[in-house]
This record gives structure tokens, sequence and C-alpha cells, in this order.
């Protein structure tokens, strides 16, 4: 946009961006980029319990939902702990740092990082285990009618 909108890069006073166009960019590049999660979290319970059975197919589950879980509390809790530490040096409550200083630099890039942990990455977890169990509890007739119970 800054090449096709003259004065949008300068920051001319009424050039607007075409914040639609960008909103239409990312969403599609986003939803490209979870296909792949996707068909991995809907096809690895399938593979399993088709090549290995049941038995497999619940280790998998036990697996995924027990380092999903504590991955999901690690990310909230380091999100949460990462936000606090930047609000802790910006309000004064660590002697000897301030706002603008190397550990509040730090503690900015922490809190960048530490606002996706918290608020996206942690929860999306619950939702793929749920995918995971849910796609193995459709899929158990047919791993009876096959024999693989």
């Amino acid at each position: 946009q800054f090449r096709e909108i003259p004065g949008l890069l300068e920051g001319k006073e009424g050039v607007k961006p075409d914040s639609a166009r960008c909103v239409d960019i990312s969403t599609k590049a986003a939803l490209r980029e979870m296909v792949m999660p996707g068909l991995i979290a809907v096809s690895s319970p399938v593979i399993v319990g088709w090549l290995l059975g049941a038995s497999a197919l619940g280790g998998l589950l036990a697996g995924a939902t027990t380092t999903g879980v504590l991955m999901a509390l690690f990310m909230a809790t380091a999100g949460g702990a990462w936000d606090n530490a930047k609000k802790s040096i910006e309000q004064g409550k660590i002697p000897g740092e301030s706002k603008g200083g190397e550990a509040h630099s730090a503690a900015v890039i922490g809190d960048t990082i530490g606002d996706p942990f918290k608020d996206t990455s942690g929860p999306s977890l619950n939702i793929l285990i749920k995918l995971m169990s849910i796609v193995s509890l459709v899929i158990i007739p047919f791993l009876a009618a096959m024999g693989k119970l």
C-alpha cells in the first residue's frame, strides 16, 4: 500500500490505508497456515487407530492430553509472569530498575511474547485436545468393525 497510495508512507494528513485489504490478506494467510496443523490433529487419531489399534490410540490421547494440559498451563503462567514483570518495572516496584532501562527492554520483549502465550496459544491447546478426543470417539465404531479393539 505504500507504493500504491501516494502520501501513505510519509504520513500525510487525510491519506488513509486500505485496512480492509490488509485484514483480508492476513486472514487468508492465517487460514492457509492452519490447514496443516488441522490435518495433523484430525488425521493422527485416525492413522494411529487404524494402523496400531485402540490401545495405541488411547496412548496417543493420554500423551496428547498430558502434554497439552501441561503446555497450556506453562504458556498461561509464563505469559502472565512476563506481563506482570513489565508492569512491575513500569510501576517502580523493582528497586534499581526503571522504564527505558535494560531490564524494562527485556520485559517489553517478554510481554510481547507473553500476551499471545496466555491469550491464544495456551487456550488453543484445549481445542486441540478436544478435537483429537472427539475424532477418536467418532472412529471407535469403525475400529470395532475392523477388529482393531
